[in-house]
């Protein structure tokens, strides 16, 4: 109900983003809108052109330009997520098939290179050099972010803070992003800005520890992902770092090890593990104080349903997890 009630504040808004999506994946070349409509079709929450949505109209902008701006978050973030796949030689994403499983490592690479080239065709036609600015050194971040990740895969002596760096620039900088450009949109007093950009960043953050989370107590089908994809990978995640600091030492070696070869051998034990350690609950804990971070940014924004659904959101972000 409560995710009912976010969307419900903006949903002719989300609908005409939609349709925009749909419009600009046009192509001359029948394998790229093949793929691209499979991508933007195949669902998800549609969490940062929301958060456009919901910043720019909190932050009091009403004309339609933030239609083209969540069109582009969106258009950003697909990209990111094709190209995500194919490093991770996953197979699944939104509870199908992805893109390089049906396809190939190569095309689906190549229509993330499209789908970046599209978003900032659309970023241009914004006319708006400070939302230009954001969101170029946003791709940027969270394309090193992608080769942090990738260079900690199956390196079990990464740091709490190290992994909150990884997070913040592969996930949270897009969130951030997404909501900052509203603001600047809307010609947001300074402090709102200042306010919008971190919420953003919070709620990102929050979003992604419940994530972590939810690869232990989670399932494929609300997952939209397989169980246990992050240990299988090699990914050190807050719950692994967290159990390997304060359990047994026979546990930590065990998760040590299994960081190291991959795969899902020890999924079962390691699962009982970080649940009995309070690893998870450890996470679940500071995906709290993120998302109570995020909410209290919004105190400098005037009192409108929008500001009320960018609470809700905050509140649905840790509510995921039973």
């Amino acid at each position: 109900m409560t995710a009912e009630r976010i969307y419900d504040t903006v949903s002719e808004e989300f609908s005409r983003v939609n349709d925009l999506i749909l419009e600009r994946l046009g192509s001359d070349v029948p394998l790229v809108e093949k793929i691209a409509q499979y991508l933007v079709e195949s669902g998800g929450k549609r969490l940062r052109p929301l958060l456009v949505l919901l910043s720019s109209q909190a932050a009091g902008y009403k004309k339609d330009d933030h239609l083209k701006l969540a069109a582009v978050i969106e258009f950003l973030h697909t990209a990111t997520l094709l190209h995500d796949d194919v490093v991770d030689t996953s197979d699944m994403r939104r509870g199908r098939s992805t893109a390089n499983a049906r396809w190939g490592n190569a095309p689906s690479v190549l229509v993330g290179d499209f789908l970046y080239a599209r978003a900032f065709e659309m970023m241009v036609e914004l006319k708006n050099l400070a939302i230009m600015e954001v969101l170029s050194h946003a791709t940027a971040v969270i394309a090193e972010g992608e080769v942090m990740q990738l260079m900690n895969v199956k390196n079990p002596k990464l740091t709490e803070d190290q992994y909150m760096k990884v997070i913040h620039d592969k996930t949270a900088k897009l969130f951030e992003a997404a909501s900052h450009t509203g603001a600047l949109l809307a010609g947001a007093s300074e402090a709102q800005e200042q306010a919008l950009r971190d919420y953003g960043k919070h709620l990102g953050l929050a979003f992604q520890l419940v994530d972590d989370v939810l690869d232990y107590r989670g399932d494929a089908e609300t997952m939209g992902k397989n169980v246990g994809d992050d240990l299988a990978e090699g990914k050190v995640t807050l719950p692994l770092i967290h159990a390997m600091a304060h359990g047994e030492k026979n546990d930590a070696d065990l998760i040590r090890q299994a960081i190291r070869k991959g795969g899902l051998d020890d999924l079962s034990r390691i699962g009982e593990i970080v649940e009995t350690s309070g690893a998870l609950e450890y996470t679940m804990q500071r995906a709290r104080e993120e998302a109570e971070k995020a909410r209290d940014c919004l105190s400098t924004l005037e009192g409108s349903t929008h500001k009320t659904a960018m609470v809700l959101l905050s509140e649905l972000a840790v509510a995921r997890v039973n």
